[in-house]
């Protein structure tokens, strides 16, 4: 049945939205050649998102200087104010952008162990406040946060699966009473590999796995395009996965014994004292990072510090191997603190030792997007949420 005109002008509008957000600015004769659409179809549509407020004219093509084709389009970028927020068990980090993503002010705060649940929830709400008014927004229109734990696929709230601070849980709600916004949350890893899959290792991949090596141990799925969550939301929580080399075998509320007790940020520094690998952290840098990145970078590549990398590619290969048993994915992306800090050192002794412990064929990647892949995962998920809203929702 073929669409009514209305439903053709909207499914036209949203795709025109979607070139000028993913191409930046473009004229009339652009949109159509990338669309398809028909010269009258186009200027219809352009003068139709104009009325509406959606895009405005930014500037001219440098390729015709004058007249109407030479005009460039864009959306308009302050139509809304997004916020991301990379929320860790030591402080938060947030930013501020436009509709196009422009950032506008970002910042950052630590929160020690000291901090009670109040506190610590009233300095990360503080923060946004004062982020968002730094950036001359006076609302947000949409915030994503990405945090530890597990989302409730029913409710969309945050559940602890780890022994997370009860602050990560409050803040949630701490934005809504406070915000005039939409709060969306999502476990960091997903987001993570939202950004990868967009602007970083994985761009060329429909399907892949990312892996998690930070404080804690976990891994998105994404397969044929789509990020997995599973039943319960806890697709990728491989910390519980049971592997050999640990003291015995996770329990429901408790991961050690687990996958976590083997490359975790904790066993990873054990690891490192066992080889003699020492080093200076960077400010804020976690200490199992800083003793990868030391070895990485060691001068001569010092025996020992080969060894650990060998040592530390060994535990990293049991766990990635069993996901791979499962999805054959084709590629795994290391990212967390400690993945950044392997970089590709870490990620090519892996595939050597995927490569012989599994028939299927995997590419390993370090992450291209290093600390920053959550905050940017974060605000595509803000982005896209608001842009459902404000151009009216997805084609089918």
């Amino acid at each position: 049945m073929p669409a009514s005109p209305s439903t053709a002008r909207a499914i036209n509008d949203r795709l025109a939205l979607r070139l000028l957000q993913q191409e930046g600015p473009l004229t009339a004769g652009q949109l159509k050649q990338l669309t398809g659409l028909s010269r009258p179809t186009v200027a219809d549509l352009v003068e139709r998102l104009t009325a509406a407020g959606l895009i405005a004219v930014v500037g001219e093509s440098g390729e015709q200087r004058r007249g109407p084709n030479a005009r460039l389009y864009g959306i308009v970028a302050d139509l809304a104010h997004l916020a991301a927020l990379d929320v860790r068990t030591e402080g938060v980090s947030v930013v501020v952008t436009d509709l196009v993503g422009s950032v506008l002010a970002e910042a950052s705060v630590p929160i020690g162990d000291e901090a009670g649940t109040g506190s610590a929830v009233e300095q990360a709400v503080t923060l946004v406040e004062r982020t968002a008014k730094e950036a001359g927004a006076d609302r947000l229109h949409t915030v994503g946060i990405g945090a530890p734990g597990l989302i409730d696929p029913a409710t969309g709230e945050l559940r602890d699966s780890s022994g997370l601070p009860e602050w990560h849980r409050r803040l949630v709600a701490a934005l809504d009473d406070r915000l005039v916004a939409r709060v969306l949350v999502e476990n960091e890893t997903n987001l993570a590999a939202l950004a990868e899959q967009r602007a970083g290792a994985a761009r060329d991949r429909d399907t892949f796995v990312l892996l998690w090596l930070g404080h804690g141990i976990g891994a998105a799925v994404v397969l044929d395009g789509t990020l997995r969550r599973g039943a319960s939301g806890g697709t990728g929580e491989i910390g519980f996965l049971p592997v050999p080399g640990t003291s015995g075998l996770p329990s429901a509320t408790d991961c050690d014994g687990g996958f976590h007790s083997l490359a975790g940020a904790a066993a990873i520094v054990e690891l490192a004292g066992r080889y003699g690998v020492v080093a200076s952290p960077e400010p804020h840098e976690p200490h199992a990072a800083s003793l990868v990145r030391t070895a990485v970078n060691a001068r001569g590549r010092a025996t020992r510090c080969l060894d650990f990398l060998d040592a530390l590619a060994d535990r990293v290969a049991i766990g990635a191997a069993s996901v791979i048993a499962v999805l054959d994915p084709g590629c795994v992306v290391l990212a967390g603190e400690i993945g950044q800090a392997g970089g590709e050192a870490l990620a090519g002794r892996v595939q050597e030792r995927l490569a012989r412990m599994s028939p299927l064929p995997t590419e390993v990647r370090a992450s291209s997007l290093g600390g920053g892949a959550v905050l940017r995962g974060a605000l595509l998920m803000a982005r896209e949420r608001a842009q459902d809203e404000l151009f009216g929702p997805p084609e089918r």
